[in-house]
């Protein structure tokens, strides 16, 4: 690169103030450039080298429009033109759209919370009325007043308790803005476009990730810009734009430099005339294509050849600064100290001189092509110019006017309604005046956690107590002990999903803190669920120790430590420990007075009795729970969470559904929907397989996974979502998505009950499908372990697909080698362990099922596995178990010679299996019959028998060759059991044209359904 251009970016357009001072031609005021060639001080007019960049913006403006929301991220080296490129769309775009925007803010290490998406709210509340943008927000009023508090006088006052507590609030906050947005949208698409996303706060960062995730059904576009070699290693930024990476309906493109021909005509459209070519090399060499270098160069006076040129950045970027008055340099030192723009009304505040005199001064600095004046605010023409300007500043100089601006935001945030105290905080620092910074800082702690910014809000924490020794009356001043703040900044960087430094700093504040202080088992407390949060072991202790250190003090907190501490329990499977735990915190919640609390431990005794078979009680308990809860939205939820859960695991599968919808319902009047709400409708996933529909599931498993929820939860929907692969048919597939997934289980295997048995589960049927079958033997061994045995309702099914582990070994399978052989042996001698497992649970309501399967299992026999199809027959059962049952008899019935009553047995299986959609059990009947020369009905569901199907492979794999290679990737996806509008979606055609491409396949294969060429799909690979 050359020596110039170290890091530059474009300039804005020729703002009104520059304009109103050049001559009658229009053409600015400059020292020559050659003879004829006068150089102006403005930028140029027209954008040169961006029509490919401007034509793919309105191109997916009007993808907006048609309603697929988009996202567009542009990078680029600073000087590149993104700022030019944005504002040049930004113009056209309204002609047709609502565009709003959010300049992120430089305040140092800790920026503003929510700064560039409050500025983008102000300027949408203002065009719609805030009368009606608080009705479109509906239950999050209370959360968007608390980010906008100036409309706190609009309507009715609002409760801070209707705002959630802890992450929950922030869920609120991100719904009420994706509601506003998405709403508004629909009457007119909306642009929002964020720029300097190397500023944002984490807070902002959050809420930009929510909506790639969440505004589905809108009409809106996001733009959003960066200054590449600004993002280094450990930047906040780099993680999200690697997940941007992954996302489809997000672009992202690097701005590139200018060529020669480019420069030429940039040059041209600023001077009316093309520079000699001499001039031309001596520019583009030492540009090298970066526009506003371009620019700054043409601008400067006397740069006839290289030798006129500045011989370093800072001294380009200073060229115009240096021309001015001492006076417009004052100024220009005293607007860079407030930041990246600076309204006139604070520059008025700031400015030590009258009105006339700021106006002059102000002016000269435009007309010098220095700052630019974009509404009521004064700007850079460039950051970098400022940065510049800034590094001129002297130590004293900079101190005053730092005091200055602390003072003049202290005076405008007492005046008025909007919360200031971060900029309060960051100016008095730089005025090295750390009494003034510390009641800010402080202060700015609690507003950012009343906006839900809890990033910001730890930060800011993290700042006051570095300011904490040097400040007189520290205590007094923050209201709480050094320790209780620390641990509210560990609870705030939790809450932001910043585990480890969390738990950093707790095991800092628990080392200084002398355990008869009344703070060390609160510290404890929060370790243990900071510790929980990760997916950690060791929470348990914790909270017991806390509980030792507090005795009989303080009964409230020893109420949640108990609450806690027996979730734990609950947790980790030891149930009858947790009733007990729980029923104490009940008590004491109860006498305290604390509806939560006492909600909270009631529900978790409530749900491990369930388990432990004492369904009635636990179920009485978990209504009154619900009671306890009254209004308490966090507890209403977790009750309408465990009680969905509870009645799936006793075989009431559609009162599960209905619970977790009612629970989405309350979520959605609580404004948490998209966060909460979507836990909720997820909790629907497996009462859905087990009414045998499959279908309904997969957009709630997605739509929970693109909220990034936390580890266990996740682990549990992707163990949702490869148990559906598997018995749809799609074994292989399902194996390879759970070996990619199976690293992240480690730690909540370890510590959840239900997440051990849920994954070893589906490991073992992993395995059985492979036909590995002593791999299904080391999988199966967790089923084993004491700790797993009083899990009654998840212990029940795993037993049943260990007894199938024991029944493959036993016959022989996998006895091919030494540790086949051993597995065999083994699952023998556990025959007799899984017996007596499954007799203990026999109080269980579905004990008859699994008692039928296990034994059918076992015995193999003709009677046994009747049985089982019997008992797979009740309202109880899960849809998929019948017609594997019906396979497991017809094979039964061809071992002992009854063919006649195989092939009605297997014809059933066969039916019941399509009907249901359990590909696994479908693709099993038909190899089974195919073997034994059975033929099948044709007419009841497939249109051709088995051995029709089988002989037609030879003429189907001829029949592949007339396959588009279109039509070879819809045929493998409907092998994968997709209908035509998720077909569509992958493929990224409509619904309709998926339609047309599975009618062609049926066509060329001689298909007659999607199963019979999904089956003839597997059987050509």
């Amino acid at each position: 690169m050359p020596p110039l251009v170290e890091a530059v970016e474009a300039a804005p357009a020729t703002t009104a103030a520059a304009r109103s001072v050049q001559g009658p031609d229009g053409r600015g005021v400059g020292g020559p450039w050659d003879d004829e060639w006068v150089s102006p001080t403005a930028s140029s007019a027209t954008m040169i080298g961006r029509d490919a960049e401007l034509a793919w913006l309105d191109g997916l403006l009007d993808e907006a429009a048609a309603g697929v929301p988009r996202t567009i991220v542009i990078g680029g080296e600073a000087g590149i033109g993104k700022s030019r490129l944005i504002r040049e769309f930004r113009q056209r775009a309204e002609r047709t759209a609502r565009v709003v925007l959010g300049q992120c803010v430089d305040l140092g290490t800790v920026a503003a919370p929510y700064a560039p998406i409050k500025a983008a709210l102000r300027a949408l509340v203002a065009e719609v009325g805030a009368e009606r943008a608080l009705e479109i927000v509906g239950p999050g009023r209370a959360a968007f007043i608390a980010l906008l508090p100036e409309l706190g006088a609009v309507g009715e006052p609002i409760d801070a308790g209707a705002i959630a507590g802890g992450a929950g609030a922030s869920g609120q906050l991100h719904e009420a803005i994706a509601v506003l947005l998405e709403t508004l949208s629909h009457e007119r698409p909306i642009v929002l476009i964020v720029e300097d996303l190397h500023w944002i706060d984490p807070a902002s960062l959050s809420l930009l990730r929510f909506f790639l995730r969440m505004l589905a059904s809108s009409r809106v576009l996001i733009v959003l810009s960066y200054r590449s070699e600004d993002v280094t290693r450990g930047h906040l930024l780099r993680p999200f734009l690697s997940e941007l990476e992954r996302d489809r309906w997000v672009e992202r493109r690097e701005l590139a430099r200018l060529s020669r021909d480019e420069v030429r005509e940039l040059v041209a459209s600023i001077s009316d005339e093309p520079p000699a070519e001499g001039a031309l090399d001596v520019l583009f060499r030492r540009s090298d294509g970066v526009p506003f270098f371009v620019e700054e160069v043409v601008g400067l006076d006397g740069c006839r050849d290289e030798s006129d040129l500045p011989d370093t950045l800072r001294e380009l970027l200073l060229a115009r600064y240096e021309r001015l008055s001492d006076r417009a340099q004052m100024l220009l030192r005293l607007i860079a100290t407030g930041g990246v723009r600076v309204p006139h009304s604070m520059l008025t505040s700031v400015y030590r001189g009258d009105d006339a005199d700021l106006d002059e001064t102000a002016r000269e600095a435009v007309v010098g092509g220095v700052l630019v004046v974009e509404g009521d605010e004064y700007g850079f023409r460039h950051a970098l110019v400022r940065e510049a300007i800034v590094a001129d500043i002297l130590p004293g100089e900079r101190a005053r006017y730092h005091a200055r601006y602390a003072e003049a935001y202290e005076a405008l945030a007492a005046a008025g309604t909007r919360r200031l105290a971060a900029e309060i905080s960051y100016h008095w620092l730089g005025a090295n005046n750390a009494a003034k910074a510390f009641p800010a800082t402080v202060q700015a702690v609690r507003e950012a956690r009343r906006s839900t910014a809890f990033a910001s809000a730890a930060q800011l924490g993290e700042r006051a107590l570095a300011l904490w020794d040097v400040v007189d009356g520290a205590e007094q001043i923050a209201g709480m002990s050094r320790m209780e703040f620390m641990g509210r900044t560990a609870s705030h960087l939790r809450n932001a999903g910043e585990i480890d430094r969390s738990l950093t700093l707790l095991k800092s504040a628990l080392a200084e803190c002398p355990p008869d202080d009344p703070d060390f088992p609160r510290l404890l407390r929060d370790e243990a669920l900071a510790l929980a949060a990760a997916g950690r072991p060791g929470s348990i202790p914790l909270l017991e120790r806390a509980l030792d250190v507090l005795g009989d003090r303080a009964p409230l907190m020893r109420a949640t430590v108990l609450s806690a501490l027996a979730g734990r329990q609950m947790i980790e499977g030891r149930l009858r420990q947790a009733i007990d735990t729980a029923e104490t915190a009940l008590e004491l919640a109860l006498r305290e007075q604390s509806a939560r609390t006492a909600s909270v431990s009631l529900n978790i005794a409530a749900v491990c009795r369930v388990n432990l078979g004492d369904i009635e009680r636990g179920l009485a308990e978990l209504d009154r729970s619900r009671e306890l809860a009254e209004d308490d939205g966090p507890a209403q939820l977790r009750y309408f969470v465990n009680a969905s859960d509870v009645h799936y695991l006793i075989g009431e599968y559609a009162r599960a559904v209905e619970l977790a919808e009612a629970g989405l319902a309350r979520a959605r009047e609580l404004g948490l929907e998209r966060n909460t709400g979507v836990i909720l409708a997820s909790n629907a996933v497996d009462p859905h397989y087990a009414l045998g529909q499959w279908d309904e599931t997969l957009p709630l498993i997605e739509r929970a996974l693109a909220l990034d929820p936390p580890l266990q939860f996740r682990v549990y929907l992707l163990r949702a979502k490869v148990w559906a692969r598997l018995w749809r048919g799609d074994a292989e597939g399902a194996d390879r998505e759970f070996r990619a997934f199976r690293p992240i289980t480690a730690g909540p295997v370890e510590i959840e009950m239900q997440t051990r048995l849920s994954v070893g589960r589906l490991a073992t049927e992993l395995a059985l499908a492979r036909g590995d079958i002593a791999g299904a033997w080391r999988e199966s061994q967790g089923l084993f372990d004491p700790r797993e045995r009083t899990a009654v309702a998840l212990g029940f099914p795993y037993a049943w697909a260990v007894s199938r582990v024991v029944a493959a070994a036993r016959a022989g399978a996998g006895a091919a080698d030494a540790e086949g052989a051993a597995a065999v042996a083994e699952a023998a001698a556990a025959e007799a362990s899984l017996r007596g497992l499954v007799d203990g649970f026999d109080a269980w309501p579905l004990a008859p099922l699994w008692s039928a399967l296990v034994e059918a299992e076992l015995g193999g026999g003709v009677d046994a596995w009747r049985a089982a199809v019997e008992a797979a027959s009740v309202r109880t059962a899960e849809a998929y178990l019948r017609p594997y049952s019906l396979l497991r008899l017809g094979e039964a019935e061809l071992a002992a010679g009854d063919r006649t009553a195989a092939r009605a047995t297997l014809q059933s299986a066969h039916d019941e299996a399509e009907a249901g959609g359990v590909g696994s059990v479908l693709a099993s009947v038909m190899r089974v019959a195919g073997a034994a020369g059975l033929s099948l009905d044709a007419d009841r569901r497939v249109g051709a028998d088995i051995a029709g199907v089988t002989d037609g492979i030879a003429a189907s794999t001829d029949a592949t060759a007339e396959l588009t290679a279109r039509e070879r990737q819809v045929l493998e996806l409907i092998a994968e059991g997709l209908s035509n509008r998720q077909i569509g979606e992958r493929l990224f055609i409509s619904g309709k044209t998926a339609s047309v491409h599975v009618s062609a396949i049926l066509r060329k294969l001689g298909a007659s359904t999607r199963t019979e060429a999904a089956y003839r799909a597997g059987a050509l690979r």
